[in-house]
This record gives C-alpha cells, sequence and structure tokens, in this order.
C-alpha cells in the first residue's frame, strides 16, 4: 500500500471506526443502564436526602435570566439552594437577579467584577451549602427532575465524582440549528454513552453538569486559566480517581448557534480547550496508575492526526485540479468503495441515536431531513477546529485568565 493509499483509507477510516465504537457502545449501555430505567430512591421528596446547590454564572443574561431561575425553582428536589452569580455583567442581568432573590427566598446573589466562569463558579462553591454542586449556564432550562435524576449516581456509588446531563438544542429555527439536534444526540449523546462503558469521559457538559463537592475541593475547583473549564475539571477529577457518569434522563434545553460564524467560533473554543487540557495533563495521564485514561489519550491523539490528514487530502485534491499528483487514481479509487462504508455506517449511527433519544425529545423528528447531513458537517467542522485551535494552545500564554464574552445564541436570542 502506497503511503497515499494509506492516506487515503485512514481519512476514511477514522470516522468509519469511531462511528462503529460509539454504535455499540450506545447500544451496550441503553440495554445496559438505560431501558426501562426507574428512580431507585425517594430523593426527590426526601427533605433528608443530599443538600443540593445549584450554581448559576451569569455574564450579559438579562435577556434569559428570569426564565432560567423561575424553572430551577419547580425542581422536583425539595433540599435545594440556588446560587446566582453576576460576573461583571454589562447589562441588567444585576438587577434582574436582585429582583428574583426578592421573588424567592432560595435564591442566593452574588457580584462579582468579571473574572470568566471558572472564577464564577469557584466563588459560588465557596458560598454552597450543598453536599452536591450543580452547574448550570444562565441562559439554559433544566428538565424539573433533572436534579434527582442525577443526585442518585452520588447515592450509588461514593467514587462518583460528577455526573453529566443530557443536554438538548432549543434554538431550531434555521438549518444550522436544526442540524444540531442530530449532533446533540447522534455525537454528543452516543459518545457518552460509548466512553461511559469504556471507562472514561473526555467531558462533562458545562452546561449542565453536577459535582460531589468534596471532590470538586480535591482538585481545587475550576482552573481560571483553561478557557473550557468544563473539559480541564472533567480530566482532573479523572486523573484523581473519580468516576464520571452520564446520565441521559437529566435533561437541560440550552441555547445554540445558528449562524456559521457562532458556531465556528464555539467549537473552535472547545477544540482549543481540548488541546490546553491535553498539554497541561498528559504528563499525570502517562503515568502507570492512570492507565485507564490511555485509551482516552490514544483517542485524541489519532483524532488530531486524522484532521492534519484531512487537510492534506483536501490540500492535494485541489492541487490535482492543476497538476497531477502522483497515485491519485489508487486514492480514488479508496476513497469510492470505503466512503460507501462510512455513509451506511452514518446512516446506522442516526437510526440507533434517534430511536434512543426520542424517548427524551419526541420533536427532534422535525429535524431528522437536517440531521441526515451532520457527520459531513460534523466531520469537515471538526477538521477546521483542531487545525486551528490545537496551534493557539500551543502558544496560548499559561496562567492567562480565560474571560468570556457572550456567545452566539441563535435567531430566537437575537429576536427578543
Amino acid at each position: 500500500m502506497s503511503a497515499m493509499e494509506f492516506l487515503a483509507l485512514f481519512t476514511i477510516g477514522y470516522p468509519s471506526f469511531m462511528a462503529t465504537v460509539w454504535i455499540c457502545g450506545g447500544i451496550y449501555y441503553f440495554f445496559h443502564w438505560e431501558r426501562g430505567q426507574i428512580r431507585i430512591s425517594g430523593a426527590a421528596n426526601d427533605p433528608d436526602a443530599p443538600r443540593v446547590t445549584i450554581l448559576v454564572p451569569c455574564h450579559n443574561e438579562g435577556v434569559n435570566i428570569n426564565e432560567t431561575i423561575d424553572h430551577l425553582f419547580r425542581q422536583n428536589y425539595l433540599n435545594l439552594e440556588v446560587i446566582a452569580i453576576n460576573d461583571g455583567s454589562r447589562d441588567d442581568t444585576g438587577e434582574r437577579l436582585d429582583a428574583l432573590a426578592r421573588k424567592h427566598p432560595g435564591l442566593k446573589v452574588v457580584h462579582q467584577a468579571n473574572g470568566g466562569k471558572a472564577s464564577a463558579m469557584n466563588n459560588g462553591l465557596d458560598q454552597a451549602s450543598g453536599e452536591i454542586i450543580v452547574g448550570i449556564d444562565g441562559d439554559a432550562i433544566l428538565d424539573y427532575d433533572a436534579v434527582s435524576w442525577m443526585v442518585e449516581h452520588f447515592i450509588d456509588s461514593p467514587h462518583v465524582g460528577s455526573v453529566t446531563g443530557n443536554p438538548r438544542v432549543r434554538t431550531r429555527s434555521t438549518a444550522i440549528g436544526k442540524i444540531q439536534t442530530g449532533e446533540f444526540s447522534s455525537i454528543i449523546g452516543l459518545i457518552k454513552r460509548a466512553q461511559r462503558i469504556y471507562g472514561m469521559v473526555f467531558t462533562i457538559s458545562g452546561v449542565i453538569c453536577a459535582f460531589r463537592k468534596s471532590a470538586l475541593e480535591k482538585v481545587g475547583g475550576w482552573s481560571t486559566d483553561m478557557i473550557t473549564e468544563d473539559i480541564d475539571v472533567s480530566w482532573k477529577l479523572q486523573l484523581n480517581g473519580w468516576h464520571i457518569r452520564y446520565e441521559p434522563h437529566a435533561l437541560c434545553w440550552v441555547l445554540m448557534p445558528e449562524s456559521l460564524r457562532g458556531l465556528y467560533k464555539q467549537r473552535l473554543r472547545w477544540a482549543q480547550g481540548g488541546a490546553e487540557a491535553f498539554l497541561k495533563h498528559l504528563g499525570t495521564a502517562l503515568r502507570f496508575r492512570n492507565r485507564r485514561f490511555w485509551p482516552l489519550l490514544a483517542e485524541y491523539l489519532v483524532s488530531v492526526a486524522w484532521c492534519y490528514s484531512m487537510l492534506t487530502l483536501m490540500l492535494l485534491w485541489v492541487v490535482n485540479l492543476t497538476w497531477s499528483v502522483p497515485d491519485w487514481d489508487s486514492v480514488t479509487a479508496v476513497l469510492n468503495w470505503s466512503g460507501g462504508l462510512l455513509i451506511i455506517l452514518c446512516l446506522l449511527q442516526f437510526c440507533v441515536s434517534f430511536s434512543i433519544d426520542s424517548r427524551y425529545d419526541r420533536e427532534m423528528i422535525k429535524c431528522l431531513f437536517w440531521c441526515i447531513w451532520y457527520p459531513f458537517f460534523y466531520w469537515l467542522l471538526n477538521m477546521a477546529t483542531v487545525v486551528v485551535g490545537f496551534p493557539k494552545a500551543l502558544l496560548r500564554r499559561r496562567g492567562q485568565p480565560a474571560i468570556w464574552s457572550s456567545p452566539d445564541r441563535g435567531e430566537s436570542f437575537r429576536e427578543q
């Protein structure tokens, strides 16, 4: 096999292999844990159940914060408090939070200078009285049973340090918004199910997550210099022996970008954050005692290599339009027969993910036409953001505070 044929085979083979892993892991998870799952205790209605503190970091969330907070106080869980941290907002977020505190006695409001999401979460952690810490973004809506579903995992095992919930896209007014509905099911949902089966989760979903407070304190809370604090805290917890679980019943309805520019900026931040976590924790992860983490490291390294191989193949295709590239005919032959297999696997991935996740989001079937394009869209977007994000992570100065800016939250947000 020539180098060019190997490049083509790897470029098609890697996403095909990962789709197979996700499908098998997702199916096993569903039949082993998810199918027919019922609550195993009455923690939701037990005033002696573990105390829960919900942290809501807010930066320029004036449009959304009333809806977010009001829904939190409809949770089917008795023993909880809510702490909202106003992180130097320039709009009326602070005033709205103060008014909400007068409306909801269980709400505590903390005001701070703009220091980023991790800084806000750490500030809230210092104020929290709960044994369990739940984090939710200031523009999200938490399902009324989400807290009780996540708490069950902490009751079930003292080794559980974090539980990641099931975010669902609620901005579906454009093709990009509808396509992401498929991503959160066929990509993110299946990945977390599969990683839960294979032992390590790459990252919690920062928009909806729960932590054992003692576990957070032992790893020093959230790192304020990491551009994606959720990936970093996931690695810190697991490298310190804590387990992370996925709870699909813990639904959270989130606003997502609906423009290409907004989506690219968000995914570039995710890609850069993944690279920063990898570079920061590589030395610790390679120690023999953390050998269960090695498959996750290998998966990440191979995914980065794939992104650059995909870029190389695309550049060679452009060059071949003008000049003849050696062995290009054999590359085309490999792409022709292996590409068909990839298409079949992608369709199978959607069938599996939609059959599982439609239990939680019955409206997602309306986005089916748009979602079938997501595998192609996902891999291209993944390639572009990793190719740019990995060098940015290498060049970023260590210890530099990660300050957030207001993200693109979709057409429905802009219309308000």
